[in-house]
């Protein structure tokens, strides 16, 4: 592509050097370039926040568990066994749920591999 058919789609002489044309993001949903901040519309979030939320809240869920078994082996006392209980399900059922989210998407970077 020459000069003379870049200008004539409408690029100006200062836009032009060589084989190079900067792209301008002219819409909200294109991407930014490199160095350019991405700015979300109200109400997201960017999706390794919310995985890195999402994992922080297993731990900590893991952690209650832990907490309370050592608090009923202490002091058996200050803690009812239900309590225990419904905190050793709720780590156990977060930690099959991440494992099977990430199973699946295992599964599906495989499968995208795969595809020749």
């Amino acid at each position: 592509m020459d000069t003379g058919s870049v200008m004539s789609q409408g690029f100006g002489p200062d836009q032009v050097r060589g084989h190079d044309v900067p792209l301008a993001r002219t819409r909200e949903g294109h991407f930014a370039g490199p160095g350019d901040p991405v700015q979300l519309p109200d109400g997201e979030q960017a999706f390794s926040r919310m995985l890195f939320d999402s994992l922080g809240e297993v731990s900590r869920l893991e952690q209650a568990h832990t907490d309370l078994s050592i608090q009923a082996v202490v002091n058996p006392d200050s803690v009812h066994p239900h309590d225990v209980t419904i905190a050793a399900n709720q780590a156990s059922l977060a930690l099959s749920l991440t494992r099977n989210v990430i199973d699946r998407v295992i599964q599906a970077y495989r499968e995208i591999t795969n595809l020749r």
